[in-house]
């Protein structure tokens, strides 16, 4: 395994070591004193950043109200359904990192599935959970659940306790919104009011106590344990971990006025998303958004997790006002044809060249990018032209004002060449273009995963010129509202008049299940049929393949 975040650098955290914890902030002698015997694991465990030789594991002790101090642990792995420990240590769930313990473990064999838990001195044991351990040389078959948007209030986490059920899941990739900043009354809440589901806090959250809080109230989650305890997840944020639309020097739900600076929110939200993710901590001294890291299963892929929020990305061209006239069209398309705008930066992208460069010059099948944001053209859809005047204005009729306004000032947008989403990679074309052309310079088969989006993908993915660079499959949202909500069908839609879109479902939740061998790589998306109660069903909405050979378009099987 390859990473900016180097998991040798990690050690000198904390005294970190096999049989000792990650964690930031303090040094040990700074720790509190005071140290507690009880607790409780009530946040499960997780593990996550998988490597050949081991894993990061992960806990949360929770003491007792007003107790203070830090929490020694105990951590176990093994062998499924064996009794003896292959490999034990001690950690402290210190206080500072909010009674939290990231263990770094080595010295196991790859490609092979372990058992690990927690104790603690009074005899508390976690829950446990499974992982398993990248390959190393020949690997037939790899298997991938991808997950994003997971809004507490937006309903039951059904996706996670489908894909628990799984009978193989080597990894789970977390594409990003794993929790969401607004309020009770804020984004998406309607369902969580009906079932009782409301964040916690109440209000949103920009301190680094309310993330500590949402996190911790996303982990308490029966399903999401679930999820975690299946298999390694590989993690990187994408806007709502810190603020909707986040970019280098802001966010669009961020308001310096009443919320303060916002170098200050953003350091708040990544430390406790440090604290709370099974994710290698940032070296001493580095940036914190630099996430960029690489991990490799076998002779089959180089997975490439890239990050497209907090390092890099220049602010997004957006609409200044509710009504855009002609004249602002025109400047949002020049804008976004500027091509100093950045997703990855320089640095990312010398690293990003490298890492796939060495793959495919060791023969490696496939170069996979984890992204957050959507990376193929994807035009606004023409909802005139594709249902009629007379049920396009009923459609309207039904929706609620808020959003009847929008969506008719949309479609002049959308006509006059504004994308679906300047969000995503759309609204940086010639950022993609640098991407693309590097991919074509080191001979990249690229599959680009994405989230965000709250709709599942399946993308071929052209330059400029029209050549075929690789496929996209994205992941629909767990839980988050999507478009097919307010426009039941909009994904038919959208595939119908994009070129480069295969599949587009904007009406269900669920994840994508990608499976890699050395002939091709399989999506599935999975559906789940509800999200107000925990009584569910599943399938499959789609599936489409790419051949690893002769760079072929996307094939629905």
């Amino acid at each position: 395994m390859t990473a900016q975040i180097n998991r040798r650098n990690m050690l000198s955290l904390m005294g970190a070591s096999a049989t000792t914890g990650l964690a930031m902030g303090l040094a040990p002698a700074a720790q509190a004193a005071t140290l507690l015997k009880e607790a409780q694991f009530l946040h499960g465990v997780a593990s996550g950043d998988p490597a050949q030789d081991g894993a990061i594991i992960w806990t949360r002790a929770t003491v007792a109200q007003g107790a203070t101090g830090d929490v020694p642990l105990t951590w176990y792995v093994a062998l499924p359904g064996t009794a003896k420990p292959l490999r034990t240590g001690k950690v402290t769930a210190s206080a500072v990192a909010d009674h939290t313990a990231k263990v770094e473990v080595t010295g196991l064999k790859p490609a092979t599935e372990y058992e690990y838990w927690f104790a603690c001195k009074n005899g508390t044991t976690s829950p446990k959970g499974r992982l398993r351990t990248l390959p190393v040389g020949a690997t037939d078959k790899v298997v991938m659940a991808l997950v994003s948007c997971q809004l507490y209030p937006g309903g039951y986490f059904n996706a996670y306790a489908d894909l628990a059920r799984q009978e193989r899941v080597d990894v789970v990739l977390h594409l990003g919104d794993y929790i969401y900043e607004y309020g009770a009354e804020g984004y998406g809440t309607d369902i969580g009011k009906k079932i009782g589901r409301l964040p916690d806090p109440a209000h949103e959250i920009v301190t680094l106590d309310d993330y500590r809080r949402r996190h911790a109230q996303v982990k308490a989650d029966a399903q999401m344990q679930a999820a975690h305890a299946r298999a390694a997840f590989i993690c990187v944020w994408d806007d709502h971990e810190t603020a909707n639309d986040a970019w280098l020097g802001g966010a669009e739900n961020h308001d310096p006025a009443k919320e303060g600076d916002w170098r200050a929110r953003k350091a708040a939200a990544l430390q406790a998303y440090f604290e709370w993710m099974p994710i290698r901590n940032p070296a001493l001294g580095s940036d914190p958004a630099a996430i960029y890291r690489s991990f490799e299963f076998g002779d089959l892929a180089t997975l490439a997790m890239v990050e497209t929020r907090l390092l890099a990305r220049d602010q997004q061209v957006a609409f200044k006002g509710a009504v855009p006239d002609a004249a602002m069209i025109t400047t949002m398309l020049e804008q976004r044809q500027d091509p100093k705008r950045e997703l990855l930066g320089a640095a990312q992208m010398q690293w990003l060249e490298g890492v796939l460069a060495k793959s495919v010059k060791a023969g490696t099948p496939w170069q996979l990018l984890g992204n957050q944001v959507v990376m193929a053209r994807v035009p606004g859809p023409d909802l005139r032209a594709a249902l009629g005047d007379q049920m396009f204005e009923a459609i309207l009729t039904k929706m609620p004002e808020a959003y009847r306004g929008q969506i008719s000032r949309s479609q002049d947008a959308f006509k006059a060449g504004i994308p679906f989403n300047m969000d995503a990679w759309d609204g940086y074309p010639p950022a993609r273009e640098r991407l693309y052309a590097m991919l074509r310079k080191v001979g990249a088969n690229t599959i680009a995963f994405a989230g965000d989006s709250h709709a599942a993908w399946a993308n071929d993915l052209y330059d400029d010129s029209g050549v075929l660079i690789g496929a996209e499959f994205g992941a629909t949202a767990v839980t988050s509202p999507s478009y097919g909500s307010l426009l039941p069908g909009l994904g038919k839609v959208i595939a119908a008049q994009s070129p480069e879109v295969a599949f587009c479902d904007q009406d269900h939740k669920g994840y994508t299940m990608v499976t890699l061998t050395h002939e091709a790589a399989t999506a599935e998306f999975v559906t789940v049929s509800t999200i107000i109660t925990k009584d569910f069903t599943s399938a499959i909405a789609g599936r489409y393949v790419r051949s690893a050979k002769g760079n072929a378009p996307l094939q629905s099987v």
